[in-house]
């Protein structure tokens, strides 16, 4: 029995030599794809504060109405949900205690530009009484994974004719 194989040729004439070349079969390309993904989980969103006590000055006893006015400290959001919603954080304080009461009212809060990582527009407001909880800083624009950092001044105005003393309060910071 004979077999015959039959191939497609094409003849070249190069030189005066003729050259054989075959075509290759054509195969038909298989093609895998794979869907993957990758989750990013949000995490929280939080506020730091100095643990104190923070001393924020001192004022000689007067007859007049006086202000000592000082530094709080670091204040820090951390922004770890990873979208778009903005946050707001708020600050009040309780009373002053000593030897006579000055009422939180007596405090006010100046938290001045936030230094931003990440994208986030974050707005100041002042506050002129810590009586009660108030918008400090505001954030918009948000995109993603941010922090604001800030360092507030705290003024408090002592009434004419304190007592002599040290005076306590305590303020509390939050965010949402």
């Amino acid at each position: 029995m004979r077999t015959t194989t039959i191939a497609s040729a094409a003849a070249l004439l190069i030189g005066g030599a003729a050259v054989l070349t075959f075509a290759a079969p054509a195969f038909a390309a298989t093609v895998a794809d794979t869907p993957v993904t990758v989750q990013i989980t949000g995490g929280a969103l939080g506020i730091s504060a100095p643990a104190g006590p923070v001393n924020l000055g001192s004022a000689a006893a007067s007859a007049d109405v006086q202000t000592v006015t000082g530094l709080l400290g670091l204040v820090a959001v951390t922004d770890l949900r990873a979208g778009i919603a903005g946050w707001v954080a708020t600050a009040g304080s309780s009373a002053f205690t000593g030897p006579t009461a000055l009422l939180g009212s007596a405090a006010a809060y100046a938290p001045g530009t936030a230094v931003v990582t990440g994208t986030a527009t974050v707005t100041a407001t002042n506050l002129a009484s810590m009586i009660t909880p108030g918008t400090t800083q505001t954030a918009t624009a948000v995109l993603g994974v941010n922090t604001a950092t800030w360092n507030p001044s705290i003024t408090v105005t002592l009434p004419a004719g304190a007592q002599a003393g040290t005076y306590g309060a305590t303020i509390t910071h939050s965010v949402s």
